[in-house]
């Protein structure tokens, strides 16, 4: 027992084990903002305090608002991030998510008039601190993980992500059913806890290391190396000189703009495009506007509006504890079959549920009982929820990370949270109109929208997993010298493939020569 003891404080005090842990509920307020505007949406007293009616559009104004504030904090705080460091970025990153939670807190609190432009004041604040933590934490987890295991980091911190999403809504939920939707602090409420967690984590900041790969560009090689022995121990001298080297290789690389980056002459540009894809396909697979509408998904399930809410909540704890098997395979099968086989899981999912909802809608008619079409239906949405959490959630967020120079990465990320913020905009926006005039046919435009989602990413995303920030850069140039974008067409298919440290060798290999299981096992912590 003393040795397990032992273990667990070893780990707890590992720097690296702080990182993720620092990083994970950080990229939580994320999530906790899905699952607090689920309901507060269809609470009696914030309509009424809005001025707004439930099926008005500006319902999803509201919701969808707070995505362009995402993309704007994405340029802002990125900018920052590589001129005064990732810890001070994030700083501000919180406090900005503070200040914006706490005025949609204050919005309509004993008035009424200006009370939806206090919202969406607030909405538009929390946005920027979001959307700059979404930008910069994976840019920062990433710069201090190994090459293997950074897939494990993030799809870790993602989990977080749908803690965040869960512990909101079972907030909401309880003081909902506690209060009433008629009450104002059964909508209160779950905003100001939401607090917790910049608070919190503006408190302890200060004790993680700056990114070593930040320093090093900026000229502080003592900093660096003691940032790098205080995460790697012994092996922060070698990792400096890696460091050095690579810095030495691109010194003379000039700064690279955003302009930069979509000029199709400019070399960023193809990464440019996958990233922009990437974003705009996870927007595609729907699980945007599922986790954001998710009881209004199981009426149209037929399932009454209390009974949603219980199975929403059910969903989103199944979500949770299936993202750990995110994170055991995504360092083991890679992003690529991840992504892809999550998209056709997506799509058979969608067409699936098109038909149990259109089975719920006519069941009197076809003299079926409603629950028989709405359990199967359910049973189809919870897999759904799993295999995007799987396949879709962490992977496009991971990519940008991995295939830039030190010299565009936070750009790259921030180009990522940008098109997330707009394509997410706009799903959130649309997807309460498609509610109301398409009903369970709204399926089968997610289904389509995931099947080209996979396809796509099966012809141009290159498999990043495995491989150097230089050797991913690699893949680029040599798509260049063979004129295609097709990741079959370049290298020979060579970045089709996870590779995978061999076990019989030190070098790497086709991770289908190695077993799953044991791929899956080097995931695992050991315990000694």
């Amino acid at each position: 027992m003393s040795l397990l003891v032992d273990h667990v404080k070893a780990v707890y005090n590992d720097k690296q084990t702080q990182i993720i842990i620092f990083s994970s509920t950080a990229i939580a307020l994320y999530g906790y903002d899905q699952g607090m505007m689920s309901l507060i949406n269809t609470n009696y007293d914030y309509l009424h305090t809005m001025g707004i009616a439930g099926s008005s559009p500006i319902v999803g104004i509201i919701v969808s608002i707070y995505y362009l504030g995402c993309a704007a904090g994405a340029v802002l705080f990125s900018r920052l991030a590589d001129g005064i460091g990732r810890k001070k970025s994030i700083f501000l990153c919180l406090a900005t998510a503070s200040l914006g939670n706490l005025i949609m807190f204050l919005a309509g609190l004993g008035y009424t008039r200006g009370a939806l432009a206090v919202m969406l004041t607030g909405r538009v604040i929390m946005g920027l601190g979001v959307g700059g933590i979404d930008s910069v934490i994976p840019t920062y987890s990433s710069e201090l993980s190994k090459d293997e295991a950074r897939g494990k980091a993030l799809a870790q911190e993602f989990q977080s992500n749908i803690f965040g999403l869960l512990m909101a809504f079972g907030i909401n939920l309880g003081v909902t059913v506690a209060l009433g939707k008629g009450n104002q602090w059964a909508w209160r409420i779950p905003i100001i806890v939401m607090q917790v967690y910049p608070v919190l984590l503006m408190a302890v900041v200060k004790i993680l290391p700056e990114s070593p790969r930040w320093l090093v560009y900026n000229g502080r090689q003592n900093d660096a190396q003691a940032a790098l022995n205080n995460i790697w121990g012994n092996e922060g001298d070698a990792k400096l000189d890696e460091l050095l080297d690579v810095h030495e290789q691109e010194k003379d690389m000039d700064s690279t703009s955003y302009l930069d980056m979509i000029s199709p002459s400019h070399p960023q540009f193809h990464p440019t495009m996958i990233v922009i894809m990437g974003q705009i396909n996870q927007a595609l697979t729907g699980y945007g506007a599922v986790s954001v509408y998710g009881p209004q998904i199981f009426e149209l399930l037929g399932f009454p509006i209390r009974t949603s809410e219980y199975l929403t909540l059910g969903n989103y704890t199944s979500y949770f504890f299936l993202m750990t098997i995110a994170w055991l395979l995504i360092d083991a099968l890679g992003r690529r079959k991840l992504l892809v086989q999550g998209s056709i899981m997506l799509t058979a999912s969608f067409i699936l549920l098109a038909i149990f909802g259109g089975l719920a809608d006519h069941s009197s008619a076809l003299n079926l009982p409603v629950f028989v079409p709405g359990l199967l239906g359910t049973v189809v949405l919870f897999i759904a929820t799993g295999a995007f959490g799987i396949g879709w959630l962490a992977t496009v967020w991971l990519v940008p990370t991995e295939i830039y120079p030190t010299t565009a990465r936070a750009q790259g990320t921030a180009i990522s949270v940008i098109v997330w913020g707009f394509a997410n905009f706009a799903i959130t926006f649309l997807t309460p109109v498609m509610f109301n005039n398409l009903s369970y046919f709204i399926f089968l435009v997610f289904a389509a929208t995931n099947l080209f989602a996979g396809v796509w990413t099966w012809i141009y995303l290159p498999e990043s997993g495995g491989r150097s920030f230089e050797e991913n850069q690699q893949f680029f140039i040599d798509a260049k010298e063979a004129g295609t974008w097709r990741v079959g067409k370049v290298s020979g298919g060579e970045y089709v493939v996870f590779k995978f440290p061999n076990p019989d060798g030190n070098d790497l290999v086709n991770s289908e020569r190695v077993p799953l299981l044991q791929r899956i096992e080097e995931q695992l912590p050991s315990v000694e």
